[in-house]
């Protein structure tokens, strides 16, 4: 038997063999997802692979962080062209010769350069890691092994390279910069010992290979896989709307998810595409104040946890080999309770919903659809929630709103707010033929200082000439709330009363003032029957001054940054519209600062939080007004009830309220369409 046979049966026996380790450990991982529920995603195909493609091979998301964006660019596509550099070098070794390519040398050259960049890439990843010591990197040996795998896999491509030219002979060429420069190292050497060390890193390539191939699925590297698939199957619906339950299941023993098999597949699919760069948990609002809550170690318990449990169930190991891999928490995963001994409830009550973290993920993972899954348990069939949570919900089941105020007096704002009745505040009965709802909220309606954001949206209504008319008494809480806390229960309840109502009065558009009540009538209502057009306050006043309904003509000479709230930016999209409103008026200086955009911080009322006392670390609406106050404004802006409230307060704490005004985009507008006089 020749050498070359022996060396042919070797290399498929060894890459056989590690092919079944690879694929058998991806298998068992799908039987895992497997367990959870299934899904039906909406085939938008079209749309699904423009999305793909974006994220995907534009790496959007990752370039959010440029400089480690860049860097996975690098290797990213790196890796795509030396597929062809690994096949070429496989077949050198088998067959004596590489692809019979037109322009080799070019070939050649291309290869080189992109292992040198590939290095260069690794080099920064060790630097990130280890000497800047990014906060949201692990360090240690799992982490960085992959380091590792990389270095010595474009090592040994140069090192076989070198050994190669020694072997024939080759001159040094400027087309094989790197291997010429090891040629020069070996030369001197036997055609014999060459060949030798040729063989031996070209064995040294394709066991890394194999072995890195082995641990990709047994690790955080998984994300190479189910990410690209993750990505394409996200869900097409309204970012942030949540999954409805069907309340009227009779066998439903519970709701919401009480065990990790009462997740979906594609929630399932999340898990294991977490690549644990920690840039979700590095935004989070409620861990970087110091509260429980992680992003990144939430996806990766449950994980965790779902592996342990899935292999469990099915009796499938997801580890080879065993001993190298095998990591056990010292829990009986059959036994384990998943709120409790996986998730704490303290967690799960830290989030305020601002989506800040998947909007970081590189991979498209939904982090809020999963705590929201949790708290439904909780408080659907464990009845759990904290005290000032559970007393807000009781008071909106019983008064339609969170300070239990009687619902009578839900309409007293307007005469409170416009005694002598120069607003013109009617009621839909009182003015049938109105264009909009204006639906006022709860903090509109009852909230002392929401009630003036409300007052000068009326008069700038009036000032456009726009016909509208109010719910008065009959209007009632969105539902937000007791949705974002888990109640599931009196959200479809008040879903399906408002329905009901603008269905009575036949209402065709509906305008809000609430960021909160604007997602959830726009993007959440519509599976239950609105048939309605739902504007945010600020989309109407921009629409008005560009048309010149609305003419700002007093001057305003202050310097105003704006926060832009999580449910009208993040959530929807709206974040030039108040910037739009704020240009037109004369004398605004208009500043940013870091946290902008999509990158605002939560400003710590979403989710519930309003209702609810902060009692770790930093309160969120502090952290945020000093990212705010960073810019020297003599008034910050936003265009959301809880902000303007969350950030008042923050304002007092620091004790600048009376250099640094907070003000709803409309009281602003207010001031330049009327002048000071008549605000």
């Amino acid at each position: 038997m020749t050498g070359s046979l022996i060396q042919f049966i070797l290399f498929l026996a060894v890459t056989g063999y590690a092919v079944y380790l690879f694929g058998k450990v991806v298998y068992h991982r799908y039987l895992y997802i497997k367990l959870g529920k299934s899904v039906n995603l909406k085939k938008e195909a079209k749309a699904r692979l423009k999305e793909f493609a974006i994220q995907v091979f534009g790496q959007t998301k990752l370039l959010k962080d440029k400089k480690s964006g860049i860097m996975h660019i690098v290797i990213f596509y790196g890796f795509i062209i030396l597929q062809l550099g690994a096949l070429d070098l496989i077949l050198k070794g088998l067959i004596g010769q590489g692809l019979p390519i037109p322009g080799y040398e070019y070939f050649t050259l291309i290869q080189e350069v992109t292992v040198a960049l590939i290095l260069l890439a690794m080099g920064y990843a060790t630097y990130r890691r280890y000497i800047e010591k990014l906060k949201r990197l692990k360090r240690g040996w799992k982490p960085s092994i992959v380091i590792f795998f990389i270095f010595f896999l474009m090592l040994s491509v140069l090192v076989s390279g070198g050994f190669e030219r020694v072997r024939e002979g080759l001159a040094t060429s400027a087309f094989a910069p790197f291997s010429s420069l090891f040629a020069a190292a070996f030369s001197g050497m036997s055609h014999t010992a060459a060949t030798v060390g040729f063989y031996m890193s070209w064995w040294a390539h394709l066991l890394i290979l194999l072995a890195f191939l082995i641990y990709v699925p047994q690790s955080k590297h998984f994300h190479i896989i189910t990410a690209p698939i993750n990505i394409l199957l996200r869900r097409t619906e309204p970012v942030g709307k949540l999954a409805s339950l069907d309340l009227e299941d009779e066998n439903a023993e519970s709701f919401g998810v009480g065990k990790i098999e009462e997740f979906t597949q594609k929630q399932m699919l999340d898990f294991y595409s977490c690549v644990e760069c920690g840039r979700c948990t590095s935004m989070c609002p409620a861990n970087t104040t110091g509260k429980m809550l992680s992003p990144m170690h939430l996806i990766t318990k449950l994980r965790d946890h779902l592996t342990d449990k899935g292999a469990a169930i099915t009796s499938k190991s997801p580890w080879v080999p065993a001993f190298a891999f095998a990591g056990h928490s010292g829990q009986n995963p059959l036994e384990a309770e998943l709120i409790g001994d996986v998730i704490t409830e303290e967690e799960l009550w830290a989030c305020t919903t601002c989506r800040n973290c998947e909007d970081q993920c590189p991979v498209g993972n939904e982090h809020v659809d999963k705590i929201i899954d949790l708290r439904r348990h909780l408080v659907l069939t464990q009845g759990s929630m904290p005290h000032d949570g559970q007393r807000a919900l009781q008071n909106i089941e019983r008064q339609g709103n969170p300070w239990g105020i009687s619902r009578n007096d839900r309409v007293k704002w307007v005469k409170e707010v416009d005694p002598d009745d120069e607003l013109g505040v009617r009621t839909v009965k009182e003015n049938p033929d109105f264009e909009y709802l204006l639906f006022v909220g709860s903090m509109g309606s009852y909230d002392n200082r929401s009630r003036k954001i409300t007052r000068a949206f009326v008069k700038l209504m009036n000032e456009a000439g726009i016909s509208f008319a109010i719910l008065g008494n009959e209007e009632k809480n969105s539902g937000d709330t007791p949705r974002r806390m888990g109640n599931e229960f009196i959200f479809q309840q008040l879903c399906a009363d408002n329905i009901a109502t603008f269905q009575k009065y036949k209402v065709k558009k509906i305008v809000t003032a609430c960021p909160h009540t604007y997602h959830t009538f726009k993007n959440e209502y519509p599976e239950f029957g609105l048939e309605a057009e739902v504007f945010h306050h600020t989309e109407l006043l921009d629409r008005w001054v560009k048309e010149g309904r609305l003419k700002p003509r007093h001057e305003v000479r202050e310097r105003i940054t704006y926060h832009d709230s999580c449910y009208l930016g993040r959530y929807n999209e709206v974040y030039e519209e108040p910037r739009n409103v704020l240009r037109a008026i004369p004398g605004v200086e208009l500043v940013e600062q870091a946290r902008s955009r999509e990158n605002s911080m939560c400003c710590g009322a979403g989710g519930g939080m309003m209702w609810m006392e902060e009692t770790a670390g930093t309160r969120v609406n502090v952290a945020r007004t000093e990212q705010l106050l960073s810019v020297n404004p003599t008034v910050i802006s936003s265009a959301c009830p809880y902000c303007l409230t969350m950030v008042e307060d923050g304002t007092k704490l620091k004790e600048v309220e009376e250099r640094v005004k907070a003000r709803d985009i409309a009281e602003i507008l207010e001031l330049s369409v009327f002048g000071t006089k008549n605000s």
